[in-house]
């Protein structure tokens, strides 16, 4: 139960803070949705379900659970809402980038998704801050 209470909890930490979390969270959850999101909602639109499948769970599954990653997940990071909660299937995104898809792959190759990785674990680890949806609903509920 603490762990859901931890995931919900939305501190904030004065504004330099405050507005560092809004900026990795525009820069994380934004190139995420409209880099890497938005181009896997028109492939699923037009019906094109043709995808990597780096951990063997079939190509359709893992176009469905990428593009639940990269577009809805990045969507909550970005507007602010429940981003801790939404942070999880993103640094697991990028964690089997890493390692399996670009394995053994150079460095290069694993410097963008590694960058991500890093923005997640501290939207996950930090929260949303005070300019975000869920610190407006929590304002009004308190």
């Amino acid at each position: 139960m603490n762990f859901i209470k931890n995931l919900l909890k939305n501190p904030t930490y004065g504004n330099g803070v405050d507005f560092s979390l809004l900026f990795i969270r525009i820069a994380a959850g934004g190139f995420m949705l409209f880099g890497h999101g938005w181009p896997k909602l028109i492939k699923i639109m037009s019906g094109d379900l043709q995808f990597a499948d780096p951990i063997g769970l079939g190509p359709e599954l893992s176009l469905i659970l990428v593009f639940f990653a990269e577009f809805i997940c990045a969507l909550f990071i970005l507007v602010g809402f429940i981003p801790k909660l939404a942070a999880i299937p993103l640094i697991i995104n990028m964690l089997v980038i890493i390692l399996v898809f670009h394995g053994s792959d150079p460095f290069k190759a694993k410097e963008l998704p590694l960058f991500y990785f890093i923005g997640y674990v501290v939207v996950y680890l930090a929260g949303a801050g005070k300019h975000s949806v869920q610190y407006m609903l929590m304002k009004n509920k308190q």
